[in-house]
Order: structure tokens, then C-alpha cells, then sequence
């Protein structure tokens, strides 16, 4: 828009000043660029007559990103020598180079680039004008905005709509100065609509990229499991089969073990737990949830382990059912009381539903061995454990002490077969006993470091028939325990 001029020959003072050039010359003013990292064509002005350069955020200029590892917490500093620029590297871990070149200390020659460690962040050392500052020109500045950025560019808009204004006040058409500034501001205001329209469509772009990227990285790590699943089931199949020959079950179960060990490295990705729900039925979910309780955790369930379970569930709601529901309606007391001793000993509370298998919840039960009380011990095991039984006196028959003296023999099963699955061994031993636990253990075991654990004897049948089926019923007593109304109790 042409502002009219009321005599074009012979202008006010004010606009020969406004357009005459400086006549004082602009001194360069020496800065860093960062080249890369979230603040990437950051300048910072090198002002002071030191700066320091490092990954700490006490430094005058802060390197991160995600190359910033390299960078040392004091990597360098420039020292200010009258017009010139020392650097001088600060025994840094990986040092500092200048156009290539490593350096300990270098005068710095505009333009150079400083980098810091091999193939790490690099700054540019640069010499740039100030701009020319009118202290007679009103400055608008952009808050946030970076030197040749849009920020730059509105306020040279709104500086020349300024001068526009000024000239056409001097010139005596006053009422132009709201037209002028009414233009420029719906022409700034254009610019930023265009930018933030651009910014959004790139970022929906980015959106609709990342997803269809997500989904098929989600489909891949779920192709890529399912497959492991295949194999797995496969090895369960045939380590299941009776009359395995010792060294062909170590290779088995050590190509298990390495299949097993994807399958977690898959589920623990992100994307497949965002985007994969667990389809496992609920006994598998809680048989999970009790293994990682009792330091079992383990990714393949044996198939057969996970059928017995399966088996004496039905039984207890079946046959069975009247000693499991004594054990959770008529001595719900009793077991609630038994459970908090578990939990005084620090040892699992649901370790109580032992009681279930070992004695229905029936004081008055003894073994032909003469096992008796809810723990079903000897007289030899009970009075090893500090319990009275004579002629006068059982306290095998006391809850408590019973309770009490049991908490000590599985504590010392648990430290006599510490291993990753310390107490599904224990159970096996509170079921065949120590002794012939060690048997099965000096019989099969040829690595002691990593086959020295429950499942591997389980799968490798180095258990007996009677201990195999006894920790998965305690297993079903202990998942039915836990949910009773899920099983109908």
C-alpha cells in the first residue's frame, strides 16, 4: 500500500534519518551453534570471558541428545584473550577436535567446528552481526523466537509497519496508523494460521506413520511368538514322553530353556504388551501369579503339571469337596489363624493350604505310619522340631504349635534347597523328605548350578509318581483357597 507523501521534495528530518544508512559499523560478535541434540541451531554468544562446554547443566552451554553420552560433565572451556578465542579441552574422556584435528588447547579461528569426542555432538564457532539497533525505532520482540526464525520475521514486519506508521504521521495522514498496523497484524496473523496448519498436518502425518508402524511391529513380535510357542509345546511333548534318555533331556530342556528365554525378551517389549492381552485360562494365569510368589517364575508351564492341577480341582469340587469346604467354612478360623503364622515366619501365606492335603482339616487323622495332627508329622520328625509327643502330651494335635513347628521345617527345606524354585522343591521334600530328595537330585542332576530346580527334575521324572502328583494338589488347594467363588465354594 503507497502511503501518500504531502511534498515528496523536501521530507521531514526524521524520515532522511530513518532512511539513511549507519554510519557506525557493526562489530561481529563471536557464538556457538549446537549442530545437533533437541536444541539443535541453538547460538549462544560467547560474552563472557570464560564459557564452559558439558553435559552438566552448570555449564554454559548444555549439550544433550541422545549422542550426549560421549560428552564429558566439564568437557572444554574458551577463554576470552582480547579479540581472540582460546580453547582448551578439559580432560575430557573422549576429547576434542577441531575441524578434525584433536586438541588440548588451540586459538580458534572463525569459521571452525568443534567436536566433541570422535563422531560425537559437534558446535559451530562462528562470527556473527548484531543487529543494528535504533533507539529511536520502537522493537517489537517475539518471545521464545531463535535468530532467522519465524520469530525474525514477524518482528521485521511489525518494525516496517512502524516506520510506515511514523512516515505517514510525519507527512500529516495520522489517521493511516491504524489502517497500517490493522494490515500488518491480519497479515501476521495469516503467517501463523499457514504455520500451524503446516506444523499440524506434519504432525498427523507423524501420528498415521507411528501407528502403522506400531500395529505391524505388534503383528511381527506376535508372529515371531507364536512361533516360539510352536517350538516350545513341541519340546514339552517330547520331554513328557516317559523313558527319555538322561543326555537327550539336558538337550531338550537346554534348547527350552533358550526358547523360553526369547519368548520373555518378546513379552517384555512395549509394543507387544500394548498391544497383545494375555489369552491364557485362569488356572495358567494364577499358577503365574504363585510361581513368581514362591521365586518359580517360569515362562513355559509344563503341560502335564498344568493338566494334574486341572485334575484335582475337579476333584475338590467333586469327590473331594467336603474337606475342601471344612478347610474354608467350619475351620475358616483355624486357617485364617494358620495363614498369619505363615505370615509372622515370613514365608507364603497360602503355603497353610498344605494342611488341606496333608489332613483334610481333620484333627483326629493319622497315617499308618503314625502320622498325625493337621501336619500329618511322625513323632520323630515332631519332636525334631521341638513339639512334645508322649504318653501324656501330643502337641502334634495343636494347632498353633503344629502350625509353628511346620513353619520351621519348610523354612529349613526352603535354605537347604535354595535354588530359583526353593519352595516348589521344598514342598516336594515336606512330601517324600530331604533325604530322598537329595537322592533323586545326586542321581539326575549333571550341571548342579542350572538344573538344580523343581522343574527340571519334574520334567525329568526324577521325582516319584506320589511326589509329582502331591505339589500340583497343592496347588489346587492353594488356587481354589485363593478363589473360592470361582470354583463354586
Amino acid at each position: 500500500m503507497e502511503v501518500p507523501v504531502r511534498n515528496c521534495k523536501s521530507e521531514p528530518a526524521e524520515v532522511d534519518r530513518l532512511r539513511a544508512p549507519k554510519k557506525e559499523a557493526s562489530r561481529d560478535k563471536p557464538a556457538l551453534v549446537l549442530g545437533s541434540g533437541p536444541l539443535s541451531g541453538t547460538r549462544y554468544l560467547l560474552e563472557d570471558d570464560i564459557t564452559l562446554v558439558g553435559r552438566n547443566p552448570e555449564n554454559d552451554v548444555v549439550v544433550t541428545g541422545p549422542d550426549c553420552a560421549i560428552v564429558s560433565g566439564h568437557h572444554l572451556e574458551i577463554r576470552r584473550e582480547g579479540n581472540s578465542f582460546i580453547l582448551r579441552d578439559l580432560n575430557s574422556t573422549n576429547g576434542t577436535f577441531v575441524d578434525g584435528q584433536r586438541v588440548t588447547e588451540t586459538r580458534l579461528e572463525a569459521p571452525c567446528v568443534i567436536q566433541l569426542g570422535a563422531g560425537g555432538p559437534q558446535l559451530l564457532f562462528v562470527m556473527s552481526a548484531p543487529p543494528q539497533v535504533d533507539l529511536d525505532r520502537t522493537l517489537i520482540a517475539t518471545p521464545g523466537a531463535r535468530e532467522g526464525g519465524a520469530g525474525d520475521q514477524t518482528e521485521q514486519i511489525l518494525q516496517h509497519a512502524v516506520t510506515r506508521a511514523r512516515l505517514a504521521r510525519s507527512s500529516g495522514i495520522a489517521d493511516q496508523t491504524g489502517v497500517i498496523m490493522r494490515e500488518v497484524l491480519q497479515h501476521v496473523v495469516r503467517r501463523t494460521r499457514r504455520r500451524w496448519a503446516f506444523a499440524i498436518w506434519l504432525l498427523v502425518v507423524a501420528m498415521a506413520a507411528s501407528t502403522a508402524y506400531s500395529v505391524w511391529r505388534i503383528r511381527e513380535l506376535k508372529r515371531a511368538k507364536a512361533e516360539i510357542d510352536v517350538r516350545i509345546y513341541d519340546l514339552e511333548t517330547r520331554l513328557a514322553q516317559p523313558g527319555q534318555n538322561p543326555e537327550a533331556a539336558d538337550k531338550l530342556i537346554a534348547l527350552l530353556n533358550q526358547y523360553q528365554n526369547e519368548a520373555l525378551a518378546l513379552q517384555a517389549n512395549f509394543l507387544y504388551r500394548l498391544g497383545v492381552r494375555s489369552q491364557e485360562d485362569f488356572v495358567r494365569q494364577e499358577l503365574r501369579l504363585l510361581m513368581a510368589e514362591f521365586g518359580a517364575e517360569i515362562y513355559s508351564l509344563p503341560p502335564e503339571f498344568v493338566e494334574s492341577v486341572n485334575r484335582y480341582t475337579k476333584q475338590f469340587q467333586g469327590p473331594d469337596r467336603p474337606n475342601m469346604e471344612r478347610a474354608l467354612k467350619r475351620a475358616r478360623p483355624e486357617l485364617e489363624k494358620m495363614r498369619s503364622i505363615f505370615e509372622k515366619n515370613n514365608l507364603p501365606p497360602d503355603l497353610a493350604y498344605m494342611a488341606v492335603v496333608e489332613s483334610a482339616f481333620d484333627h483326629s487323622q493319622e497315617s499308618g505310619a503314625g502320622a498325625a495332627g493337621l501336619w500329618q508329622f511322625t513323632p520323630a520328625t515332631a519332636r525334631s522340631l521341638g513339639l512334645i509327643v508322649d504318653e501324656n502330651q501330643d502337641e502334634r494335635l495343636d494347632t498353633v504349635k503344629a502350625t509353628n513347628a511346620a513353619c520351621k521345617y519348610i523354612r529349613r527345606l526352603i535354605l537347604e534347597f535354595g535354588t530359583g524354585s526353593s519352595v516348589m522343591l521344598a514342598l516336594a521334600a515336606y512330601n517324600l523328605g530331604p533325604a530322598r530328595v537329595k537322592g533323586a537330585i545326586e542321581r539326575n542332576v549333571r550341571d548342579p548350578i542350572k538344573q538344580r530346580n523343581f522343574w527340571y527334575l519334574y520334567r525329568t521324572r526324577a521325582l516319584p509318581a506320589e511326589t509329582r502328583e502331591y505339589v500340583p494338589k497343592v496347588m489346587a488347594a492353594m488356587l481354589i483357597g485363593r478363589n473360592p467363588a470361582r470354583f463354586g465354594f
